[in-house]
């Protein structure tokens, strides 16, 4: 690499399609919020000629960050592809958000590309967030290189953030992640920084300065050869050492000369079985320059170190009702399986839906069949359809170019999918198949809404749907027990873009309300009561008395009846009519106003009248007497307790206990995970762990992953539940 002569035309204006897997290269870029992902696909696509300047298309917009919620908060929210092409092969680049919130599109992207580019800022170095990413990708044996850049911050040191990464990356064999480009500095300015002006080739021992804006090669001169010479032996010893010619590192250590061309394609190889992780550099170009620094020798390694599409292992697959289905790799002409990596509505051309091709040759106007099974706990039931897709294209800024097809390999937008959602197998209509989904995260923060208006509530349930549909990492949630709408987010930020689209795109404007945690009440201590229901008011009357007892019975009993009249002094036919009424006041609650659990109820006596009784008398004569022993008992409010599990390193353990304690929880067991990290279960009051997904996030950078898992309902401690009756009646 660095060797290599390119010509090639310009692409900005049109779009083409790939007609062979071998000619595509699937890269997702990945790193925290700030590294500069955004700005170096511009400069990846300036440099490729697929845009008319840094960033920008014919229409002036931008080619990754083109949204308008991204535009209004400055930042990437969601996955962009943006396709350029480089010495005859197809480069679909993903640029992904970087914030935590957003780690579904980052998901979506690992899911469908072939290879990863880490980004690090110089500045701000590796967070670990992207540590966790690196060690998802390499368990998945995904090939990764990494792309330095803000190289012209003041203090910003390449030979450190090297060290850093080698640290951070390359915890097994820190002479995997090696660098194959050296800075090249121009001369200090007044402030003493040196900036990066060109990039130095350590197998090719050539100079690319970029100082001009285009790219200039030149050969060294003899004070740069010790440094050169240095840094080349090690990055050699680091190729060979993953070489799959055992013999090469004997050749070489016995003295023998390794020719470039031999350690190029050693080098490609080590990279694409994702073994070796080669450090770049690279900066946006400067006004009316052609060609950011590097961004070159970015396109080689892509082109020339990461994997063909026909090299990656293709998700399992299976037929609707679960039969495995072996279909040949990445084969243009085998049957079609592609699946929906991401789905985006459009206010004039209506939903898009982002593929991956895997199997097959997708092409306009076909029909296809829609499979999305097992995301049902997030709101999306299982599902089954025929469609006709409408045109395809590939996306460059807010435009859709139109394409022939899309092979094997390839990734393409499909529009007027209509029943299509993220994460769903489109398929032969006479032979449907489906890919098995890949990891979602599980959304842990509520957010309780409710219609500003009535015109609003009319539209919100679809505009609901909708947005599911889009974001599989978004759970929609009718609570029956808190009667409260609430859709589970990442975060903060996640949360204020769903509301964002509701009301951009779907036009419905919501309230955020307190969310509520399903509360319980019960009797601690046996009681009874008396049900009388006596009126006479001319014609029939009403008549009917009923004796109970109520006692506590262990968590988890619900609500037992007893009937233990004797003598027919309650008729039997309105025993079960006692029992309605107790079950209808238990569901009402009988102190604040939630449903009464885990009590047995026991019908003693009762007095009824010939004509003047009746079922509904009964019913609620039987509410009266649950209600008159519930003022004579003292009655407990019962809270949800969670199951919860940390995992976290090893360094934040303690914060992260304590905290746990402070929310009323109890640590029941730690145990050891990997390297450096801790499984913490816990048992935690629902009421305390509403915005821990946000809390847990600042105590431990970004680094700790928890779940929650309902226990069971437990007495609340008697000073928040007086806090909380309180509530209740000043609301009423």
């Amino acid at each position: 690499m660095g060797d290599k002569a390119h010509t090639h035309p310009g692409a900005a204006g049109r779009a083409t399609a790939a007609d062979h897997p071998a000619s595509v290269r699937n890269v997702v870029l990945v790193g925290h919020s700030g590294s500069g992902k955004t700005t170096l696909v511009e400069a990846l696509a300036l440099t490729a000629g697929a845009v008319n300047r840094a960033g920008r298309v014919e229409d002036g917009g931008s080619v990754s960050d083109y949204d308008d919620i991204e535009h209004r908060q400055q930042r990437s929210v969601q996955l962009s592809l943006v396709p350029v092409e480089w010495d005859g092969f197809k480069i679909n680049l993903l640029d992904t958000p970087g914030y935590a919130d957003f780690v579904g599109e980052l998901r979506a992207g690992l899911r469908a590309a072939d290879a990863a580019l880490f980004v690090v800022s110089a500045s701000d170095g590796v967070d670990g967030s992207t540590r966790m990413v690196w060690e998802e990708c390499a368990a998945v044996g995904m090939p990764r290189a990494i792309v330095i850049t803000h190289l012209e911050a003041a203090r910003a040191d390449f030979s450190e953030m090297t060290r850093v990464c080698a640290e951070a990356f390359g915890a097994d064999d820190p002479d995997a992640v090696l660098p194959l480009y050296l800075p090249l500095h121009g001369p200090e300015g007044p402030d003493g920084h040196a900036p990066v002006t060109g990039l130095t080739g350590l197998l090719s021992q050539k100079l690319f300065d970029y100082s001009t804006g285009a790219r200039k090669e030149s050969e060294p001169g003899e004070d740069q050869l010790p440094r050169i010479d240095e840094a080349r032996n090690r990055l050699i010893e680091g190729i060979i050492s993953e070489s799959e010619d055992e013999t090469l590192m004997d050749r070489y250590l016995g003295g023998e000369q390794v020719d470039v061309k031999t350690l190029i394609q050693d080098l490609e190889r080590a990279v694409a079985r994702g073994v070796f992780f080669p450090v770049l550099a690279a900066a946006p170009a400067a006004d009316g320059a052609r060609q950011g620094l590097g961004t070159v020798e970015l396109l080689e390694l892509i082109t020339g170190g990461f994997p063909t599409p026909l090299e990656r292992e293709q998700p399992r697959v299976t037929t609707p009702d679960g039969t495995p289905r072996e279909l040949k790799p990445c084969d243009p002409g085998g049957p079609l399986v592609a699946e929906v990596v991401k789905t985006s509505s459009d206010p004039y051309v209506g939903r898009i839906s982002l593929v991956r091709v895997f199997s097959g040759t997708l092409r306009p106007d076909e029909t296809v069949h829609v499979s999305g099974h097992g995301l049902a706990d997030r709101g999306h039931e299982d599902h089954d359809v025929d469609e006709r897709i409408g045109a395809l294209s590939t996306p460059f800024g807010k435009q859709q170019r139109p394409v022939s097809h899309a092979v094997a390999g390839d990734l393409a937008c499909v529009a007027k999918l209509n029943r299509a959602e993220t994460g769903d197998t489109l398929s032969a209509k006479d032979d449907p198949l489906l890919m098995e989904p890949w990891e979602m995260p599980d959304p842990l923060l509520p957010l309780a809404i409710q219609a500003h208006s009535k015109p609003d509530e009319d539209k919100l349930s679809q505009g609901l749907s909708r947005l599911v549909a889009e974001d599989p990492t978004m759970r929609l949630e009718q609570n029956q027990n808190t009667h409260q709408v609430v859709l589970w987010c990442l975060g903060e930020a996640h949360a204020d873009v769903a509301l964002e689209r509701l009301r951009s795109r779907y036009g419905v404007q919501v309230d955020v309300v307190p969310h509520k945690v399903s509360l319980r009440e019960t009797f601690g201590t046996r009681a009874a009561g008396r049900g009388r229901h006596v009126k006479q008011s001319g014609g029939h009357g009403q008549f009917a008395i009923c004796e109970i007892e109520v006692e506590p019975l262990p968590g988890g009993s619900g609500i037992e009846f007893v009937d233990k009249v004797v003598g027919g002094a309650v008729p039997r036919q309105f025993i079960p009519s006692v029992e309605k009424g107790v079950r209808a006041q238990a569901a009402k609650g009988v102190a604040a106003g939630y449903p009464l659990i885990d009590v047995r109820v026991t019908l003693l006596d009762g007095k009824a009248h010939s004509v003047d009784s009746s079922d509904a008398a009964f019913q609620t004569a039987g509410a009266l007497a649950l209600r008159e022993a519930a003022a004579d008992a003292k009655i407990h409010l019962l809270e949800p307790v969670a199951e919860v599990t940390v995992l976290v390193g090893d360094d934040y353990v303690g914060a992260v206990m304590s905290d746990l304690s402070g929310r009323r929880g109890r640590v029941v067991g730690t145990e050891q995970v990997g390297t450096g990290r801790t499984l913490v279960r816990a048992e935690v009051p629902e009421i305390e762990i509403g915005r821990y997904a946000v809390d847990l996030r600042s105590l431990s950078h970004g680094t700790a992953r928890f779940s929650r898992a309902y226990a069971r309902h437990e007495p609340m401690p008697p000073q928040i539940a007086e806090r909380i009756r309180q509530e209740a009646k000043d609301g009423s």
